[in-house]
């Protein structure tokens, strides 16, 4: 059995520009329970406000399987463990679990600490025991050990065993500067193991190296018992070993046992909840848990996919809660548009004179600039239009742009629009921070009394990329906008020389595949 534990909430928020307010932690806890994580570490207690708030809060919450646990370090130097305002701080958490840090590295102990190696050891022991008189369940996290083992390889042995005798529930192996390759992780976990038969040994990885996620697999196939990461591989500089990553590799490729099999398919969700909580965008190319980590674009790869999945998907996505997609561009065949069709309920099987002229028809686009990728709803419009399913919802009679910088500073833009809806002609203006925010607000002012959805409906992000610099000023430009209704989100794109006619064709597509897919007014 491998023990889980998460430090998202700790060492994932010292990540630059991430920041969890209490009642985010709250939240990220009951998923992480969810889940099936053994131990949640919450922070320092003490240590600020937030902090302070977040371990009496957590006192409430109902977990099924999670243990709340306090981190902290070993007592100050000259200081005895009893009397350490800091492990007091642990204690009064009221918490059944405390992880505490020391040091492993000889460097550290004479240089950072300024004390003897005897005194650090010293501290390590007394701190551990001092804990677990107090019927705690104690992890000791060996600060940069590996670098401590590489350059004293007796000392560091002698901390992690001072540790292990003093009764700590696992001794947790830090590659703190995350500069150990997997090799040496390997060996290290070894010898330790070896030397400290019995004792339980744990991992804590960074990823400064690229290689947490390998150094925490091979610590476990080299012994460790218990492996420390944050999800997404929040963290720090490069970040921590990934959880998300570590988890499916365990369950699915090393027959380790962790979380169950039906815990494993919230993984994809707990993943981007958490990433959304933290207000930082899913990595769509993520292991395991992206939205394009088993997306297929070549047309060999959908044609071979379609016939048998494990050709080239490593392991099954439902497992993990994620799904397989086939992605359209200029490099797609026929079987991989048929594929994307039937994902949006199209059935092209038996219309290959359809399929034919739409692979042209995107080839020919993204020639000039138009990419399908990330632009599914402009897609599904297109087919449907090929297929006889898509009206307009509306009909564009003009539409003009007027920027405007006023006495105050402020630069407004106003737009108006000439639509036809319903059989009527209708006139709308409306300002805006910009002429996208102005043709949005037009547009809904026109159409919206007709299509109650579109007020569900918002613009979630706007990019624009410049294609062919070279030309400057006449250069194409390429909008791509997001958008959602609460319920799902989908990408559309518009091209054009002029930004303001590429920003509308984006937003029409926007606009009306979000109310089709709300009012069904279209076929399909």
């Amino acid at each position: 059995m491998i023990t889980l534990y998460d430090t998202t909430l700790r060492d994932g928020t010292q990540r630059e520009g991430m920041s969890l307010s209490v009642e985010d932690k709250l939240r990220i806890c009951a998923r992480l329970d969810d889940l099936g994580v053994h131990y949640i570490e919450g922070g320092f207690p003490g240590s600020n406000p937030k902090d302070i708030e977040f371990f009496e809060r957590a006192k409430g919450l109902a977990l099924s399987n999670a243990v709340i646990t306090a981190f902290g370090s070993t007592c100050r130097k000259d200081t005895p463990a009893a009397d350490d305002d800091g492990l007091r701080t642990l204690l009064d958490a009221g918490t059944s679990a405390v992880c505490i840090f020391g040091k492993a590295w000889t460097v550290h102990v004479t240089e950072t600490l300024q004390t003897t190696l005897d005194e650090n050891v010293r501290m390590v022991t007394d701190s551990v025991a001092h804990l677990k008189a107090a019927g705690r369940i104690v992890f000791f996290d060996a600060e940069h050990f590996f670098d401590g083992y590489k350059a004293d390889p007796e000392y560091a042995l002698r901390v992690a065993g001072s540790a292990a005798s003093a009764g700590a529930d696992a001794v947790v192996l830090c590659d703190t500067n995350g500069g150990t390759l997997p090799h040496e992780v390997a060996a290290i976990v070894r010898e330790v193991a070896a030397a400290l038969a019995g004792v339980p040994l744990g991992i804590h990885a960074h990823n400064d190296s690229g290689c947490g996620v390998a150094n925490s697999l091979v610590a476990v196939d080299a012994g460790c018992t218990h492996v420390q990461g944050t999800v997404n591989g929040y963290g720090e500089r490069a970040g921590n070993a990934d959880l998300v990553a570590i988890i499916p590799a365990l369950v699915l490729k090393m027959g380790r046992e962790c979380v169950s099999r039906d815990q494993l398919k919230l993984l994809t969700e707990v993943s981007h909840f958490i990433a959304e909580t933290a207000n930082i965008s899913p990595d769509a190319h993520q292991p395991f848990v992206g939205v394009s980590a088993f997306a297929h674009k070549g047309g060999v790869h959908a044609s071979a996919a379609a016939r048998y999945s494990a050709a080239y998907e490593h392991i099954d996505p439902a497992s993990v809660g994620n799904l397989a997609r086939v992605v359209v561009s200029e490099l797609a065949g026929r079987a991989s548009l048929t594929m994307k069709a039937e994902e949006m309920g199209i059935d092209l099987t038996s219309d290959p004179d359809t399929v034919a002229r739409v692979l042209e028809r995107i080839k020919e686009l993204e020639y000039k600039g138009y990419s399908f990728e990330a632009a599914d709803a402009s897609l599904d419009i297109m087919l449907r239009k090929a297929v006889g399913q898509w009206t307009p919802l509306f009909e564009l009679e003009s539409f003009r742009c007027i920027m405007e910088k006023r006495e105050d500073g402020r630069v407004m833009t106003e737009a108006t629009i000439k639509v036809h809806v319903g059989g009527h002609r209708f006139i709308a203006t409306a300002e805006g921070n910009g002429p996208v925010d102005a043709l949005d607000r037009a547009l809904r002012i026109a159409i919206g009394r007709f299509y109650p959805a579109l007020a569900r409906i918002e613009l979630t992000d706007f990019k624009v990329r410049i294609l062919d610099e070279k030309k400057g000023s006449g250069a194409v430009t390429r909008v791509l906008i997001e958008s959602a209704d609460g319920e799902r989100s989908w990408g559309t794109i518009g091209v054009s020389e002029n930004i303001i006619e590429a920003s509308w064709e984006a937003l029409v597509d926007s606009v009306e595949y979000g109310l089709t897919r709300a009012t069904g007014d279209q076929a399909g």
